[in-house]
């Protein structure tokens, strides 16, 4: 039996997305940002059609033990680092390296004796104002780590950019103008680009860089697409016509009934819903693809279904394949029906949708 809800996995795009990686920051070292299950799109899949990346990059202690315990090899970094002994423990166990960003953590290096060497990095706050020292303390807590038994020398250091994602805004500038003056004279390796530095500030392209959205073919910035970068979707999400039926002008369609037929209509009726992950705030007009046709969805996104307008697809009938994003129909397009960003659409596909890889 073929589930109705489909997310295709491209792993061939995932390795041409690396590639235009690897044509902005050719001379740069890698660390693949596979956090939140790789976006959406399975944090082990993921790590293995990455293996030509010099490192994976997760949020969480236990997302780089998942990777260790499914044998992947590759150096992972965690960025949100640790909080307690526990995870610091997991932490040498499993060979992981650790973001240090505060003052506890300083405190918790230096009075746990390490039996394994931890490779670490130090991380600069220049304008998030999330993760990271200070300028005042930086250099202070760069050399508290440098004379602490079983860190590995010298420390890398990292920071990262807050308003990369608006070519427009000069917070950017001022943040790699901070982080350069502060890390000036340090002999660690840096790190600040994420996909959005990558693709629009070259300034910030240091040793290493750190995509993350951009792997899966999606644009960091609003106003574009993927595509307008070479990029190519990983995911793309497809369902099918479950019913096509008529029904007369005035008639309403949906919960609420907010949209109205202003003439006689053929209706899809879509095996697809906020169940699935797609977006319930999606108001009518949202294109969707049948049979490689947009169409307009029409009334409320329900758990398990959505209705679209036939008019430009006279001969689709039930059982004819419905595309939602990828593919010729760009999720950035979607998530700004939705009034919010690709990345919660990739994330948000729920178990219920049957994940293929091509």
């Amino acid at each position: 039996m073929t589930p109705a809800a489909v997310a295709v996995l491209n792993t061939g795009a995932l390795q041409h997305n690396l590639g235009i990686v690897r044509q902005y920051a050719p001379a740069a070292k890698i660390s693949a940002v596979i956090k939140a299950n790789a976006y959406g799109h399975g944090l082990l899949r993921t790590a293995r059609g990455l293996q030509n990346v010099d490192a994976l990059a997760v949020a969480r202690v236990e997302e780089g033990v998942s990777l260790r315990n499914a044998d992947i090899a590759k150096r992972i970094i965690v960025l949100e680092g640790f909080t307690c002994s526990d995870e610091l423990t997991a932490l040498l166990h499993y060979q992981l390296e650790a973001v240090v960003h505060c003052q506890q953590q300083l405190q918790m290096l230096e009075q746990q004796a390490l039996q394994n060497r931890l490779r670490v990095w130090l991380k600069l706050d220049t304008g998030m104002n999330r993760l990271g020292f200070k300028t005042a303390e930086f250099a202070a807590g760069y050399a508290r780590l440098m004379t602490t038994p079983g860190i590995e020398k010298p420390v890398n250091i990292m920071t990262h950019l807050a308003n990369a994602d608006n070519v427009q805004d000069g917070k950017t500038q001022q943040q790699l103008a901070l982080f350069r003056q502060s890390a000036a004279d340090l002999p660690g390796e840096s790190s600040i680009a994420n996909s959005a530095g990558i693709l629009a500030w070259p300034m910030s392209i240091a040793e290493w860089v750190r995509p993350g959205i951009m792997l899966f073919g999606v644009s960091p910035f609003a106003a574009n697409i993927g595509a307008d970068f070479g990029l190519q979707p990983v995911m793309n999400l497809y369902s099918r016509l479950i019913a096509v039926k008529s029904i007369a002008r005035g008639e309403s369609v949906g919960y609420g009934g907010q949209w109205l037929s202003a003439k006689a209509t053929r209706l899809g009726i879509v095996a697809i819903g906020y169940g699935d992950g797609y977006p319930r705030q999606v108001a009518s007009g949202t294109p969707v693809l049948v049979k490689g046709v947009r169409v307009p969805l029409v009334g409320r996104v329900s758990m398990d279904m959505i209705s679209v307008d036939l008019t430009a697809v006279p001969e689709a009938k039930s059982g004819d394949p419905v595309t939602l994003w990828g593919e010729g129909l760009a999720v950035e397009e979607i998530a700004r029906h939705a009034g919010t960003i690709p990345y919660t659409l990739l994330c948000g596909i729920t178990q219920r949708v049957k994940i293929v890889e091509r």
